[in-house]
């Protein structure tokens, strides 16, 4: 419950702060310009809290907090004051209002910076892109990659972080098949390894599968056997396992690691086993019940018992990206960049069919993942808000009648012909926009539901 509740929060504020960013955009170009605004409103409905600026200006806190508005006068939506139609949306050239327009997406990507920004100067933990385990004659194999090798550059990019080179392996792969790594072992020497999948690469893109299909796992800590965390109705708290207990040895078999003991577990559903455990430096015996669970139509055994996991074990992988302030703006900025780079990319790519539509995302999967960052910290949290705000910006863009974007069309019409668009013809791009969205919002519940059943 407290996961759930964390996770609506977390979506709540991401969303609110990204609507008043995008909303404040429109409203702060369109007071430059001397259009006269009506109402900005943070949410939709009724007002929670208000208050009228001395120009007229509404300012509203609305009760539903998913979204927001600003309403600028316009005299397609009632009677106007002869003396207020010079500053009215619908009397401004189309240069003017493809301004305000643009200025909702822009300030999105304004705030991306500004977030990056903040990151890099507080210094951003990151995992060095070092491959862990290989699995034989896979993609990975056949290039001659190996356990420890850490990657350089993908096709001459440098890859500092694991995320980096995820990002560059995916542009890369999708939809060549083919990669060139510059990677460099453990004892320090470089060399290059040629990476080729010969199989549909639309399966890379699908959600956590592009390492598995290439056959190659990111470095993971050797776990020692340690218990964590218990489940109260697991079968290791029943059998009286307790935090901190160090597994020995199963059945007379010795426990190297965590996932020896995983396998073990996994292997004996129903079983009842022997335990040599350490507890505060004593060695002690336990009879342990392995509880039993279904997994795809298998019988595996489950206690309810995690890894005690502590940072020091990634440290040799750690690294950390820090900047200072003047240097900091460049990266924040290339990272924006990127990041929009890739995600009209995939967008495209998604269109033509080579790039797998479940990674279309709704909001229950948007909010699990507003809810992990922010448990995560700050820092987390500031890199996904970062990450949506592109989003948000990118989406309100595209030539749909019912986003910026279409609106932006709309205006570029105007400007070549020297006429409005029609009345008629707007309202049938609205119909469609409106269309387009639902279809869109309907899809992406369905991935979120999807995801869930799946895990």
């Amino acid at each position: 419950m407290s996961e759930i509740l964390t996770s609506v929060l977390a979506f709540v504020v991401a969303i609110s702060v990204l609507v008043a960013v995008h909303e404040f955009g429109h409203f702060w170009v369109a007071r430059r310009l001397g259009i006269k605004v009506l109402r900005f409103s943070i949410g939709f409905g009724n007002a929670l809290w208000q208050r009228t600026g001395r120009d007229g200006t509404e300012y509203w806190i609305s009760a539903i907090p998913l979204g927001g508005y600003v309403k600028m006068l316009d005299e397609r939506e009632g009677g106007v004051a002869p003396e207020d139609l010079p500053r009215c949306f619908n009397r401004q050239s189309p240069q003017r209002r493809i301004a305000v327009l643009f200025a909702g997406p822009a300030f999105n990507f304004l705030f991306a910076i500004v977030a990056y920004w903040a990151m890099f100067v507080a210094g951003v933990p990151a995992v060095q892109p070092v491959v862990g385990e290989i699995t034989p004659g896979s993609p990975a194999a056949e290039a001659g990659l190996e356990q420890g090798d850490r990657i350089v550059a993908v096709d001459d990019v440098v890859t500092a972080t694991l995320m980096d080179a995820q990002l560059e392996l995916l542009g890369a792969m999708v939809p060549g098949g083919r990669a060139t790594l510059l990677v460099e072992d453990e004892s320090g020497l470089q060399r290059e390894a040629r990476l080729v999948y010969a199989g549909d690469t639309q399966a890379l893109t699908e959600p956590g599968a592009m390492f598995p299909e290439l056959g190659l796992a990111p470095w993971r800590p050797r776990i020692p056997a340690v218990i964590g965390e218990l489940l109260p109705e697991g079968t290791a708290a029943a059998s009286g396992l307790q935090g901190g207990d160090r597994v020995v040895s199963a059945a007379g078999e010795p426990i190297e690691d965590w996932a020896g003991w995983v396998t073990f577990v996994r292997e004996r559903p129903g079983e009842t086993v022997a335990l040599l455990i350490e507890r505060d430096g004593q060695p002690q015996r336990v009879e342990l019940f392995i509880g039993a669970a279904d997994e795809e139509g298998q019988q595996v055994g489950r206690i309810g018992a995690g890894p005690q996991v502590t940072p020091e074990l990634w440290d040799p992988v750690r690294t950390e990206q820090r900047y200072g302030p003047v240097a900091a703006v460049g990266k924040a900025m290339g990272e924006t960049w990127r990041m929009s780079a890739l995600t009209v990319t995939m967008m495209a790519r998604m269109v033509m069919g080579q790039v797998s539509v479940k990674n279309i995302s709704g909001p229950i999967n948007i909010a699990q993942a507003a809810g992990f960052t922010a448990a995560a910290g700050l820092t987390a949290f500031a890199s996904f808000l970062a990450i949506v705000s592109i989003s948000l910006g990118i989406i309100n863009l595209l030539p749909i009648p019912m986003l910026d974007g279409g609106q932006i069309v709309y205006q570029c019409i105007e400007l070549a012909k020297g006429s409005p668009v029609s009345e008629r013809a707007q309202l049938v791009g609205q119909q469609v926009g409106i269309a387009l969205l639902l279809m869109l919002m309907t899809f992406a519940f369905y991935n979120d539901i999807a995801r869930i059943a799946a895990g």
